[in-house]
């Protein structure tokens, strides 16, 4: 079977969305699952969060979006033998801008995928922390939306528009969008206002919410600066703990 496709995205920065792409993927894989990781966010995060140096890419996701380059040019092999990478630069940012004037511009990433969808059993997007056309380009692709949601006071701020931009895409230009879930990530269970934002995100999502949650976890957050998956920096950590259940619950919803 060809692979599903998973846009993760949130508007909102800084809510884990990279960290659950990036370990997410390695977990998969590391459940032999094949896992292709396609970074979308002009920062880059995912790109250097598995140790690639992006001023040394040839070829990036830039150049299958404005110029056409077939993404089999662009796709890597990282560290785990299941997970391959298409990954991006800073020239990204300039995309949003030179895609406006073309031709299908919300399907180009979408009709480059579709040429590899039969090489992996999922495919992973990391979009960017906004909701501009490089972020509809990822929903225009997916199958399934994943939105990580940061358990702090304005957790839910911005979802509604998130869902909002998810309908009108389903509606109008991807019809197979639909929503995957949420997952709660940087969670402290020693706090009141983190249990307070799990009901709140719970009573939002209902059963679309996965019951695995993310703790704030110290060596999650060391893990990117050394250009690794949590997986491979520190396999017995909480958080490596957290995304390999994150993973087989995953799983368990695909079957």
């Amino acid at each position: 079977m060809p692979a599903k496709i998973f846009a993760i995205a949130n508007q909102k920065g800084g809510v884990g969305k990279t960290t659950t792409s990036i370990n997410l993927t390695f977990a998969l894989g590391e459940l032999g699952k094949k896992v292709l990781l396609v970074d979308i966010d002009p920062q880059g995060n995912s790109s250097s969060g598995i140790g690639l140096d992006r001023r040394e890419l040839k070829l990036s996701i830039y150049d299958v979006l404005v110029n056409s380059v077939p993404i089999t040019d662009v796709i890597l092999r990282s560290s785990s033998p299941n997970v391959d990478i298409a990954a991006t630069n800073l020239d990204l940012a300039a995309a949003e801008i030179e895609l406006v004037p073309m031709a299908r511009r919300e399907f180009r990433l979408k009709e480059a995928l579709d040429k590899v969808k039969p090489l992996y059993d999922y495919i992973i997007i990391d979009c960017p922390p906004s909701l501009g056309l490089l972020t509809i380009s990822g929903l225009v692709a997916a199958q399934r939306l994943l939105v990580p949601v940061q358990c702090e006071y304005y957790a839910l701020d911005g979802l509604g528009q998130l869902l909002s931009t998810t309908e009108k895409i389903a509606a109008n230009l991807n019809p197979e969008l639909a929503i995957e879930g949420a997952v709660l990530t940087m969670f402290d269970g020693r706090t009141n206002l983190a249990k307070e934002v799990v009901n709140e995100v719970r009573k939002f999502f209902g059963d679309k919410l996965f019951n695995t949650v993310i703790p704030r976890n110290v060596r999650l957050a060391e893990a990117p600066s050394f250009g690794r998956s949590i997986i491979e920096y520190d396999a017995y950590s909480l958080g490596a703990r957290a995304y390999r259940v994150l993973a087989q619950e995953f799983l368990t919803r695909q079957q």
